[in-house]
């Protein structure tokens, strides 16, 4: 029981390394503590056993953020929230007990071996729990090196194989932490500079070719998650945003709005339609989340596509994207005449579902390019944002993080940065109550505004930088990095025997 506990705790200590902490160092201290306690256990059961864990602590603390997300749903008990972090981190803990098992399995060759093992399992069964059952690919750990001069490769290999990466530091410094006296303070201090090198050192910004780049308005009106349902106010939130935009000036723009901006039937709401048409200028588009209705799946009253929307001059609609990924029991109730016969509901307010559109698709917008819709979640999917035969030139993505607590919003954002770092592209992100800002094609960010805050980012829309290898390739890479982990350790093996 005692490692069972150590495991536990050495999981919460990874968690910290996840937005909004960023406490990168302390994630790779406990994949230190993990790989130790893989190398000590002496049978196959306790070393998944503790790979479990490790894994429930993570996830226990990093999704802290949907217990938040519960108390929006009148319907349910708010402690009702933690049980379900309780219950799906029973479930995502599985992952990092298969690669603990796999690394004690194939890993009896020393502990580089181990280390070299479990880097190429943790790849393996990450990518796995982004796509069993839909997937659930948040959080990654792949996404704690984002601000740490390690995330380099991530152009390359991908955020999977970035995973494998903090699992090979991880090893790497685990002999640091295992010093005394003077070379452990040697070795500590070390650790701490190399965490302060700045992480986007190696590709600065050109600021020359910004300024001959189009002219975006980003608007984050501070829309709490309270009113967004109520119709009460939902007039006076939804005018906030045309105010806050404002009229077309001199250069044509791009507007972009929150997801679920236009909470209003475009072809029927002639008002609504005006106050849209009335900020539009000859030269501009506005691109904001929206509603379709759709003919509704046996058992649902009603059902209806999330949608962002292309906006011409007189608010007239030239193309729309719907979402792919969606949220089980958030947009849609799995086995709902089951479910719903039972009290449940999605947490999202409605009677019917949302259903999902056909996947990633490359909009054109006059005079602006290209571009490529992914809407909330859907960004957290390495590998499965854009349509790789038809590159856009940037990303957008409206979201609604306002009822993601205090942790959601930054590790969504974060996650966000590693899509653009991944395939070289710049991303915008609108959100109603924050985080909105504009990450070019390195992953850094331009401009942002703050979590709870009403405000507008006027900047440039970066270009794109020439297609990284991930962007040809995807997670072809990432399982390729692991192929070249595991030949690598039976290198070793051999070399030692």
């Amino acid at each position: 029981m005692k490692f069972l506990g150590l495991s536990f705790l050495a999981g919460l200590v990874s968690a910290l390394g996840f937005a909004p902490l960023g406490m990168w160092l302390a994630t790779l201290a406990a994949f230190a503590a993990l790989i130790l306690l893989i190398e000590t256990a002496p049978t196959l059961r306790s070393a998944l056993a503790r790979g479990w864990w490790f894994g429930l602590g993570q996830f226990v603390l990093g999704l802290n953020w949907i217990a938040t997300a519960f108390t929006y749903q009148a319907a349910m008990p708010a402690w009702l929230g933690w049980v379900a972090v309780v219950l799906l981190s029973f479930y995502l803990a599985i992952y990092p007990a298969a690669a603990a098992g796999l690394a004690w399995r194939w890993g009896k060759g020393g502990r580089v071996v181990l280390t070299l093992i479990l880097a190429a399992a943790w790849i393996v069964t990450e990518w796995l729990r982004g796509s069993m059952f839909t997937g659930f690919a948040w959080n990654p750990v792949g996404v704690v090196l984002i601000d740490s001069p390690f995330v380099l490769p991530a152009p390359v290999i991908g955020t999977y194989a970035l995973s494998g990466v903090v699992v090979l530091l991880s090893g790497l410094i685990l002999p640091v932490l295992l010093m005394r006296g003077w070379r452990f303070l040697a070795g500590i201090v070390l650790l701490a500079a190399i965490s302060q090198v700045p992480a986007f050192w190696w590709r600065p910004t050109d600021h020359t070719a910004l300024a001959a780049r189009p002219a975006i308005r980003i608007v984050q009106p501070n829309i709490p998650q309270e009113e967004r349902w109520d119709p009460d106010v939902a007039a006076r939130n939804f005018l906030k945003q045309p105010a806050m935009t404002g009229p077309s000036g001199h250069e044509p723009r791009l507007i972009f709005w929150p997801e679920s901006a236009i909470p209003y039937n475009l072809d029927t709401d002639a008002e609504a339609r005006r106050a849209i048409a009335s900020i539009i200028g000859p030269g501009d588009l506005l691109l904001a989340g929206g509603i379709t209705q759709a003919p509704p799946p046996p058992g649902a009253q009603f059902a209806e596509y999330n949608s962002l929307f292309v906006l011409g001059p007189g608010a007239r609609i030239l193309a729309r994207y719907d979402k792919a990924h969606l949220v089980p029991y958030g947009e849609y109730l799995p086995m709902r005449p089951l479910l719903s016969a039972i009290g449940l509901s999605r947490l999202a307010p409605g009677a019917g579902d949302i259903l999902a559109g056909p996947g990633p698709r490359t909009l054109d917008l006059p005079g602006f390019g290209r571009m490529a819709g992914q809407i909330c979640y859907e960004i957290v999917f390495s590998g499965e944002v854009v349509d790789r035969a038809n590159r856009p030139d940037f990303l957008f993505n409206p979201s609604n993080d306002a009822w993601f607590g205090a942790w959601g919003p930054p590790q969504h954002f974060a996650q966000a940065r590693l899509r653009a770092l991944e395939e070289g592209i710049a991303i915008v992100r609108a959100t109603p109550t924050g985080i909105s800002a504009l990450i070019d094609a390195n992953g850094r960010i331009v401009a942002s505004l703050p979590q709870h805050e009403a405000g507008v980012i006027d900047t440039r829309l970066p270009p794109p930088v020439p297609p990284t290898l991930f962007a040809r390739f995807g997670n072809l890479l990432a399982f390729a990095f692991a192929l070249l982990l595991i030949a690598a350790a039976i290198a070793v093996r051999r070399k030692t025997r």
